[in-house]
């Protein structure tokens, strides 16, 4: 357990950061898995900016690596262009 009164505030702190990325990291996996699941042209086509959008601020914020993002970006634009 923490001694200090510094590693009392870095564990309240990586705390509230871990909830955030949680929330943030779930809410972009849901996005991802809703778009999967359109068979809609028009409606994905409408939602994949906004899911890409979401990808690009969380690699930009560290949540998700940069790579990933890019990944899921590369397979979502797949699926989308293969709705008929």
């Amino acid at each position: 357990m923490a001694n200090h009164k510094s590693a009392f505030k870095r564990i309240r702190q990586s705390n509230v950061k871990r909830l955030h990325n949680r929330y943030y990291a779930k809410t972009a996996r849901n996005a991802v898995k809703k778009l999967r699941e359109t068979e809609e042209k028009n409606e994905a086509q409408a939602l994949f900016p906004k899911v890409c959008s979401l990808l690009d601020k969380l690699a930009k914020k560290n949540i998700i690596h940069k790579n990933k993002a890019a990944n899921l970006k590369s397979k979502l634009a797949k699926h989308v262009n293969a709705l008929a």
